[in-house]
């Protein structure tokens, strides 16, 4: 295992590990000279090869691009471990073989590309973007048109809230536009077509908001447009189930099976309605970009359409992150800032 200090190479003492073949594969791959550091980094693997950011690019018939044809895991790297690594890699398969997509390459070698993107990128805290595209093909939306899926692979940074966010807590709103129902494209299918999510979004941007939560077609929390949601209520946490039409978050299973345990809390999953989420003690929401967040106020339409915001507590006075939150937001950082940070 890599040291603290440098967590992307072994010292010479410690007795080196085997090398597969997906990692000679990928060791093979010449990587680029980096010249220009603000146009060349970060360094992308892309189908094979290892570019600088301004040469990755793709086919203009790959039907990722003409038709979100494809799909992905956005993956935490803390202490340049890939945190729950195993957990994505279970799920990217699972995505494409709901896809009909036939990843080209195995996992050990899927595995190997991104620690070499981490390496080369030198990103000891930072966040990964893995996409598996069908692939160049024709014009037309024949799936089988495209002999080859396309893999790219992005070691970098993201922020999704300002830093002060995650003391404060965020104001969300309710989203009209329902979730994508089950039995026309599975929630659970991390795809590249966004687009329900995307307009979601727009509706909070044009309330001067970050976050949405998103209801299913019976009118039940869903999930947010990027995040899972849980609530709390007289001390029990509670987030919608599967069936509620939503992404198996990685960070959410992580908060039920490891943090709330940890801090001696039980979570259900039950489906319920926004009056709950309104009448809750707290809520936050999870997600592998945003970790964990507090939310303090939510927008929701009145009767006659009118937006009203709803401060979430029992004093409505006052916006703040709830102590149940913070308590399981620092047991989450003190795990993923340790010394042993999970890639199961």
């Amino acid at each position: 295992m890599a040291s603290k200090e440098d967590p992307m190479t072994q010292t010479t003492s410690q007795p080196s590990q085997p090398v597969t073949s997906g990692e000679a594969r990928v060791n093979a791959i010449p990587t680029p000279d980096i010249k220009h550091p603000e146009l060349d980094r970060p360094v992308i693997y892309i189908n094979g090869e290892f570019k600088p950011k301004h040469e990755a690019n793709i086919s203009v018939y790959d039907h990722g691009l003409l038709y979100g044809d494809g799909i992905f895991e956005g993956i935490r790297v803390y202490q340049g471990r890939i945190f729950k690594c195993g957990q994505h890699m279970d799920r990217l398969w699972r995505s494409a073989e709901a896809l009909r997509l036939e990843i080209p390459v195995s996992r050990e070698e899927m595995i190997a590309i991104q620690r070499r993107c981490i390496e080369l990128n030198e990103v000891v805290d930072g966040y990964i973007r893995l996409v598996v595209t069908r692939g160049v093909g024709t014009l037309g939306l024949n799936p089988y048109a495209c002999p080859e899926p396309g893999i790219i692979c992005i070691a970098d940074q993201i922020s999704l809230y300002p830093p002060e966010m995650y003391e404060k807590g965020m104001t969300v709103c309710i989203a009209e536009r329902p979730r994508v129902p089950i039995k026309c494209l599975d929630p659970r299918v991390k795809s590249l077509n966004y687009l329900n999510n995307i307009m979601a979004k727009c509706e909070a941007i044009d309330r001067g908001l970050l976050e949405a939560v998103m209801l299913n077609t019976d009118g039940f929390v869903s999930e947010c447009t990027g995040d899972n949601i849980f609530a709390i209520k007289d001390g029990v946490l509670f987030t919608p189930p599967s069936d509620a039409g939503i992404l198996e978050g990685i960070t959410r299973r992580f908060v039920m099976d490891t943090v709330a345990p940890a801090c001696g809390y039980h979570v259900e999953e039950r489906l319920f309605k926004p009056i709950e989420l309104i009448e809750a003690d707290e809520v936050f929401l999870t997600g592998s970009a945003a970790e964990m967040i507090a939310v303090t106020a939510i927008v929701a339409q009145d009767p006659a359409g009118h937006d009203v915001e709803h401060v979430i507590g029992a004093d409505k006075t006052v916006k703040a992150e709830g102590p149940i939150t913070r308590e399981l937001r620092t047991k989450f950082r003190e795990i993923v800032t340790g010394d042993n940070v999970p890639e199961d």
